[in-house]
């Protein structure tokens, strides 16, 4: 298969020796979870359970709101003994709506029953399984599964791209997967081509992962619509765009989708929950989970529940050498730092990462820019990451979304790249969140325009069938008289 190359990108130091030859451990199931309600992108998920209900494992706690959401499932059987705000997995450290569950060591299952033979369900079907099972995105996005599937067949993408290319430094969760449950990632793989009605899936994997790609051809042997590729090394190699334009030469239109390519784009990590979904009737509430870095005693690649806190993790690992410089939720380059360590992990939690100082490149405070032009060749968007940052720090939104803001995949390329330290990445994450917010104020404002203008419209109409009614009258008193005269 002829491979294709993309604009930009770097090559940070992967550091993924620290873990990739741990195998898979299942953590103990710790005494208390706290699961968050919204963990997916979209609407959060509604509460279902009370606060002393007793729940098995795998049974709904949270509800769906239709359209962008997605379910939440209790990773262990137990008592709910609080429904509240909890801190949240990020650098903000504002709490989310959660439901802490306290186990009660039996990890008793709600017992369901897979579909016979999944391949017999009309696609539909198996999208609306992988819904139920509250499956998101395991690369990052946490977009809802069955929402991308069922979009992506009535776009009738004709390639699904299976993303084993994890290019995260640090980061060797997928590798491990691979490894150690190809078959059960390439049923998924089968499962999804079905869902989506499409011919062919490739199945995307690093050239510094030789015995994953080894594993992941073995299991596609007899596979006729299923190819494993192996592209070349280089970040962000993984992002969903980048990625596309590797295999296909085709770059993703600005303010576009992937499947506007015809290429539908999933993480290994979720074809393997789509298989256990369909092939054991079992929701998302475990995945696997990188704990690493040069504080870290033991990194491990461990299995854990869904709202273990990083505390949780880390302990399993002999906890921390000396205390991190930095506390990252996935790897240095995308992850976001953490406000402590009692924050639970969630559904697109690929890694805990505890830096040392001595792992951390940082200046004690950015130099002002020289104007030498890495960011601009570092970024794989082909974006002028130093225009936006520049317009971004003057709060002047409009010209930063003139030069790509919307574009822009937030992959630390540039700010790798820069020299002189410039957090160009939180001038973007800070732009976008200030575009987004005034979007919704002026959708708000929009939205109480329109409610007052229909206020308005029904004053005015109750007004017209008042003096409709009160003229209706004066004609009917009218015609009465009128009727009296003519009788005497």
């Amino acid at each position: 298969m002829k491979l294709f190359d993309f604009w930009g990108g770097v090559h940070p130091a992967g550091q993924k020796h620290l873990s990739a030859e741990q195998a898979i451990q299942i953590l103990p199931m710790p005494s208390r979870l706290h699961v968050p309600l919204q963990q997916h992108t979209g609407r959060s998920a509604v509460a279902v359970v009370k606060v002393g209900q007793t729940v098995r494992k795998g049974e709904l706690l949270g509800q769906e709101q239709g359209g962008v959401s997605a379910p939440v499932h209790a990773p262990t059987s137990g008592v709910i003994t609080a429904i509240g705000d909890f801190t949240a997995p990020h650098v903000s450290g504002l709490p989310l709506p959660t439901v802490t569950l306290e186990s009660d060591g039996e990890d008793r299952w709600l017992e369901q029953e897979p579909p016979p033979d999944p391949f017999a369900l009309e696609p539909e079907e198996v999208a609306a399984r992988i819904g139920e099972a509250g499956i998101v995105g395991m690369g990052g996005a946490n977009f809802p599964s069955a929402v991308k599937l069922s979009k992506a067949r009535q776009a009738r993408v004709h390639t699904l791209a299976v993303n084993g290319a994890e290019c995260e430094p640090y980061m060797t969760c997928d590798d491990r997967l691979m490894r150690e449950r190809a078959e059960h990632i390439v049923d998924g793989v089968r499962l999804m081509l079905h869902a989506l009605q499409a011919p062919n899936a490739v199945i995307a994997i690093e050239d510094n992962k030789p015995e994953a790609v080894a594993r992941m051809k073995a299991a596609c042997q007899n596979e006729g619509q299923i190819r494993v590729v192996v592209v070349p090394s280089r970040y962000p190699a993984g992002s969903a765009k980048q990625l596309i334009q590797i295999l296909t030469g085709l770059e993703t239109p600005a303010g576009g989708r992937g499947t506007d390519t015809g290429v539908l784009v999933h993480n290994v990590g979720t074809a393997y929950a789509v298989h256990r979904a369909l092939r054991q009737a079992r929701p998302l509430i475990s995945r696997i989970v990188t704990v690493t870095g040069g504080a870290v005693a033991e990194p491990k690649n461990l299995e854990a529940p869904i709202g273990a806190l990083v505390e949780d993790l880390l302990a399993f690992c002999g906890g921390t050498t000396d205390a991190p410089a930095r506390l990252l939720m996935g790897g240095p380059m995308m992850g976001h730092p953490l406000p402590g360590t009692q924050v639970p992990i969630v559904k697109g939690t690929n890694g805990i990462l505890a830096l040392t100082a001595a792992e951390l490149r940082l200046a004690a405070t950015p130099s002002p820019c020289i104007r030498c032009g890495r960011c601009v060749e570092a970024c794989p968007m082909g974006l002028m990451p130093l225009e936006m940052s520049k317009r971004a720090r003057h709060d002047d939104l409009d010209g930063a979304q003139a030069f790509g803001l919307i574009d822009c995949i937030s992959c630390g390329s540039c700010a790798f790249a820069c020299p002189s330290h410039i957090p160009l990445v939180q001038y973007f994450e800070y732009a976008r969140g200030a575009l987004e917010a005034r979007q919704r104020a002026e959708q708000k404002a929009r939205e109480t325009r329109r409610l007052l203008e229909q206020r308005q419209a029904r004053l005015v109409r109750a007004e017209q069938a008042k003096a409709e009614a009160a003229a209706r009258r004066q004609a009917e008193k009218r015609q009465a008289r009128m009727k009296g005269g003519a009788t005497a």
